[in-house]
């Protein structure tokens, strides 16, 4: 019987802690949780990967916007022997504030082993 006694006792000695961490949960609930850009730009590779078919190399911009988040990745679109001429391509990524894939689209192809003359400042 003392059994009994000292667990609904303890069980009784964690109700204010399980009802505060229940109403900071409810307190919180009206707000999403702001994600690190690290985990954005992981699930924003996973999306787009997952729509195209190909994965992410990398990411070379990344700017919140007041849409949400503007991304641009370098994707993999054709691999050639040797690796420096394998077909590139960069895609604009538009994420909504919560990280959500809203659009995507293709805005250069280029051969991994050629640098872009316009952006280097050459001609």
């Amino acid at each position: 019987m003392s059994n009994t006694k000292n667990t609904e006792e303890s069980q009784g000695a964690q109700e204010p802690r399980d009802s505060h961490a229940s109403h900071s949960r409810t307190k919180n609930s009206g707000t999403t949780p702001r994600r690190s850009p690290m985990e954005l730009l992981r699930q924003a590779r996973g999306q787009l990967a997952e729509l195209t078919g190909m994965e992410a190399e990398s990411v070379s911009s990344f700017e919140q916007t007041e849409e949400g988040w503007s991304l641009e990745v370098e994707v993999l679109e054709l691999e050639r022997v040797p690796d420096t001429m394998s077909l590139m391509a960069s895609y604009q990524v538009e994420l909504d504030p919560e990280g959500q894939l809203t659009g995507y689209r293709r805005v250069r192809r280029y051969e991994r082993g050629r640098a872009d003359a316009h952006r280097a400042g050459g001609r």
